[in-house]
Formats: structure tokens, sequence, C-alpha cells
């Protein structure tokens, strides 16, 4: 397996990929909510502003991570992780957590301090990610599910509240993603 930063031109791969495992997780209607999000992540989201990340075999991906920039009212370096996918024939191998491990570690190089998510915590908590109150760092967006807003330190330092509000990028700014 290669992991790779993702480029341009595999958006309709990519695309693909999400339909597939969200229809086959989530239903049909969420596959193809979630395939356009990746879409519209990769078509309108600016450069500095979206890193994504991809597992190949064999030249076929078989695996996609994004990471978006998470702007506060208060200065701070944060993105936030999603959507992950990993193929339905691939699952349960450990891919899944390589490629945010991946993805983290390259947050990291790139001087993120935050690294929030929106998903399961008991997933999320096994790769250091922990729960978080919105009076701590409020999401973008009300929450269908508040338990699953979550945030992990990549520098090491205690978390501290960020005052204020959040902002996300546009493509993940509608209320059927929260």
């Amino acid at each position: 397996m290669k992991l790779a930063l993702c480029k341009k031109s595999d958006t309709a791969e990519i695309k693909q990929l999400f339909k597939q495992v969200f229809s086959d997780s989530e239903g049909e209607a969420e596959g193809v909510l979630i395939a356009n999000l990746a879409a519209d992540l990769l078509n309108t989201t600016e450069p500095q502003d979206i890193f994504g990340y991809l597992a190949t075999e064999q030249d076929q991906i078989i695996g996609a991570i994004f990471f978006t920039r998470l702007s506060f009212d208060a200065p701070v370096e944060a993105f936030i992780l999603a959507p992950v996918a990993v193929k339905t024939s691939h699952q349960r191998k450990g891919i899944g957590q390589k490629l945010i491990n991946f993805g983290i570690d390259q947050m990291k190089k790139k001087g993120v301090k935050l690294l929030f998510t929106y998903g399961d915590p008991n997933y999320y908590s096994q790769l250091g990610f922990q729960s978080i109150m919105e009076n701590i760092a409020k999401a973008p967006l009300k929450l269908s599910q508040p338990e699953g807003w979550l945030c992990q330190s990549l520098t090491g330092d205690e978390f501290v509240p960020i005052p204020g509000n959040s902002k996300c990028v546009t493509a993940l700014n509608k209320p059927e993603y929260w």
C-alpha cells in the first residue's frame, strides 16, 4: 500500500470511492451526499485550505482522507478531518488507521496545532482524539450528535478553550454534514 497526496485529477475516482463506501454502510442517499462533498472539497476549496491523501494498491485508490481549514475568531492553526473512506472490500485491515495517522503526521509537519473531527468517539479516541464540549471550541454549525465533536492537539500542549465562533470551508458548511 502506498500513501500519497491526492491530485485534482483523482476527483472522479475519489468521488466513486466515497459513493460506494457510504452507500454500502449508510444507504445510497448518504453515499451520494458524501461523494458530492468530496468532489466539492476538491473543486471549490483554496489549495492552502485543503490537504487530501490517498491509500493505493496497484495504482487503484482504496482509501481517501481530507483535512480542511477550520478558522476561529481567535488565531489558531486548526484543520478538520472529514471525510475519510476505505474501500469496503479493504476495511478491517488497519488501512483507515494508517491513512489517518499518515494524515496526522503530515498536518504536524505543516505546523497545524489542532485537529478536529466529527465522528465516532470510540473509533477516533484510538487515534488520539478526545471529545470536547462546544464551550471549549465551538463547531461551525449545530451538531446533531454533540458527543461526536472531537479534537487532538498536534503539539502535545494542553488544550485550552478557544473563544468565539468557528468557520469551516464552504463545501463543508452545510447543515446536512453536521
